[in-house]
C-alpha cells in the first residue's frame, strides 16, 4: 500500500503528438498524474485512448520521428525526464524504472538465450561480471516462478510458453530493482490460469519489494483486484482517477459508467446481448478543444462541444473532467 509521503513519479501536462502523412495525431493531451511510493495505480481505456503511448512517452521509448513530446515535466529523482542527456535516460530505464512490454515473444530477442537477456542489464546498469549476473539472473528466474533455472538460462524465448515468457518478461524488469514497474497489459495474451499467476506473482513481488507499480490494461476485472487508485483515459486525456474502491462503487464520468457496464455481471439474470459502448474512439486530428466524448454520451448538451472540460475535484482523491458532473446531484443520477 501507498505510505502517504511524497511521489516517486510526477507527471505534469505531458503532451505527445504524432507527425503522420495524413497531419498530426494528438495522442496524448496535457496528461497529469502522480505514483506514490509502494502504490499500484491502474490504467483503463479502450484500446486508443492513449495509455501506452503515455507511459512509453515517459521514459522516452516512442521512436522520434514519427513522436514528438511537445510539452510537460516527468520528475523522477530529482530530474525532469523530458530534458535530461540520453544518458542518464539510459541510466534510468531498466534500472529505476523497469517495463514490461505488452508481447513478450517480440519483445524478447529470439537469437539470444533467456539468460543473456537477463544478464544484459545487470552487467550494464550494475556493474556484474559474468558469473555474479548469471547467478543474479538464475535468482530471478526462481523468484518469477519458473522452475529448473539454471538450466533454462540457457534455452530460448521460442523454448518457453506464453505464460513463462512473460515471467521472463517480469524478471528483466525486476533486474535492478527498479524504484517503478510500469506493466503494459502484460496479462493480455494469456489464458486465464495463467493470468491469475501472473497477477498473484505480482502481488507477491509488489509487497516483498515495496515498489510502485503502474498497471496497464483494459480489463477491469483485473484492476478491481489489484489497484490503489486508477485513472480512465479518454481520447489522449484522463477523464476521472479515484481510488479503485470509489471508482467501481461510484463512477462519476459517463465513459467510465460505460465501461464498468460492458463488463458481463455473474449474477442475477444473464444478458441476452453483451452492452457496448456504441461509436468508435476519436482520432484527434488537432488538440481537443470540446469534449473527446460528447459523440458517444448520452449526456451531453450544448457546452460539451464548445468547451473542453478540465478535471475538477468531486471527492477525496476523486476527479472527474466532465461539465455533466458539475451539476449538483448529477454524479448521482
Amino acid at each position: 500500500m501507498p505510505d502517504g509521503s511524497m511521489p516517486v513519479l510526477d507527471v505534469k501536462g505531458l503532451k505527445t503528438v504524432f507527425r503522420t502523412r495524413g497531419g498530426e495525431v494528438h495522442a496524448v493531451n496535457s496528461v497529469s498524474f502522480d505514483l506514490k511510493p509502494g502504490e499500484l495505480l491502474g490504467v483503463v481505456g479502450e484500446s486508443g485512448s492513449g495509455k501506452s503511448v503515455t507511459m512509453m512517452s515517459l521514459i522516452g521509448l516512442l521512436p522520434s520521428p514519427p513522436a514528438d513530446v511537445r510539452g510537460g515535466q516527468v520528475l523522477f529523482g530529482g530530474a525532469d525526464l523530458l530534458t535530461c542527456s540520453p544518458e542518464h535516460l539510459r541510466a534510468v530505464r531498466g534500472a529505476d524504472i523497469g517495463f514490461i512490454f505488452q508481447d513478450p515473444m517480440t519483445s524478447l530477442n529470439p537469437v539470444f538465450t533467456v539468460g543473456f537477456q537477463i544478464m544484459e542489464p545487470l552487467r550494464r546498469h550494475m556493474g556484474m561480471d559474468r558469473a555474479a549476473a548469471r547467478n543474479r539472473a538464475r535468482e530471478l528466474l526462481e523468484l518469477v516462478g519458473i522452475p529448473d533455472a539454471r538450466r533454462r538460462l540457457d534455452d530460448y524465448p521460442h523454448q518457453f510458453s506464453g505464460g513463462m515468457r512473460q515471467r521472463v518478461m517480469i524478471a528483466i524488469a525486476l533486474a535492478c530493482d527498479p524504484k517503478v514497474l510500469i506493466a503494459d497489459e502484460p496479462t493480455t495474451a494469456l489464458d486465464v490460469t495463467i493470468q491469475a499467476q501472473i497477477l498473484e506473482l505480482v502481488r507477491d513481488l509488489r509487497q516483498k519489494l515495496g515498489m510502485s507499480i503502474v498497471w496497464i490494461t483494459h480489463d477491469l476485472g483485473v484492476i478491481a483486484g489489484i489497484a490503489d487508485r486508477v485513472i480512465v483515459m479518454y481520447g489522449g486525456q484522463i477523464v476521472e482517477q479515484a481510488p479503485a474502491r470509489d471508482l467501481f462503487h461510484h463512477p462519476r464520468h459517463p465513459y467510465t459508467r460505460a465501461l464498468l457496464k460492458t463488463v458481463p455481471s455473474v449474477r442475477g439474470v444473464r444478458e441476452a446481448k453483451l452492452n457496448v459502448i456504441e461509436g468508435q474512439p476519436p482520432i484527434l486530428m488537432a488538440a481537443p478543444a470540446a469534449c473527446s466524448f460528447r459523440a458517444r454520451c448520452p449526456h451531453a448538451f450544448d457546452r460539451c462541444a464548445r468547451e473542453n472540460p478540465a478535471r475538477r475535484p468531486v471527492g477525496a482523491g476523486h476527479d472527474v473532467a466532465c461539465f455533466w458532473n458539475a451539476a449538483p446531484g448529477a454524479g448521482d443520477a
